[in-house]
């Protein structure tokens, strides 16, 4: 058992995940660490969080279903009492015209992108409200505010994490703070970037990078301590443009 603040990171087997579980290591946080195929990867997140001198589980779990998030509940309660950062970021991106949208393709969005981040919150409430400051961040997207036709069921997931952010910080108000970043193109190291990702469609005229994302989470998680129902963009500006 832990006696050190305790993240919940989910979706952080690699890609920007893994950025935010290091980058809360790197700030104390012992970590427990979900993933659902990408186990080698997963086990690289946690040998980078242990370099940091940091307790790290991981956990193998389907968030579109209700048996994997209670599976990874039950590995938060079996490594803490305490939970002080709950970071809602696993996520699909499912791509699609909408007459090709099936019931299977967009009760997966929902289920992975909104549905588990709620019963997450509800049911790692206890552990949430044991801790002091606690807080829980949601990794919504520019996607919750502009139109991309060919991925509505992500649109409407990411809209509804951003609603369930501003509904849960009144409802859980005083005790626990409840926010959300916004990334718009975040480019992971090694990875292709798609030609329409220009970043001359970005005001700032760069991508973002995953320290970008690291850098806001952490600002919430510590120093934001009079905010909550907030989304932070980190998006270069482009959300603002219609």
């Amino acid at each position: 058992m832990s006696a050190a603040k305790v993240a919940l990171v989910t979706g952080a087997g690699h890609r920007l995940g893994r950025h935010i579980a290091c980058g809360l290591a790197e700030n104390g946080y012992d970590c427990v660490v979900h993933y659902h195929r990408a186990k080698a990867e997963a086990e690289e997140t946690a040998r980078q969080i242990r370099k940091r001198k940091r307790n790290v589980v991981l956990v193998r779990a389907d968030l579109a279903t209700m048996d994997g998030i209670a599976t990874v509940v039950g590995a938060v309660r079996e490594f803490t009492e305490y939970l002080h950062l709950l970071v809602n970021n696993a996520g699909v991106f499912p791509s699609a015209a909408f007459e090709q949208v099936t019931p299977e393709i967009f009760d997966h969005a929902i289920n992975v992108n909104v549905r588990s981040a709620f019963f997450l919150s509800q049911q790692l409430l206890p552990l949430l409200r044991n801790a002091r400051g606690s807080s829980i961040i949601n990794i919504a997207s520019a996607g919750a505010y502009q139109t991309w036709t060919n991925h509505i069921p992500y649109n409407i997931s990411k809209a509804g994490l951003v609603m369930l952010t501003r509904a849960l910080a009144k409802t859980l108000a005083p005790d626990i703070r409840v926010n959300a970043v916004a990334p718009g193109v975040i480019v992971v190291p090694g990875e292709p970037v798609r030609k329409e990702l220009s970043p001359e469609r970005i005001p700032l005229r760069r991508h973002g990078l995953p320290d970008d994302i690291v850098k806001a989470v952490l600002y919430l998680a510590e120093d934001a301590c009079y905010l909550t129902g907030h989304v932070l963009p980190v998006d270069g500006g482009i959300i603002d443009i219609k």
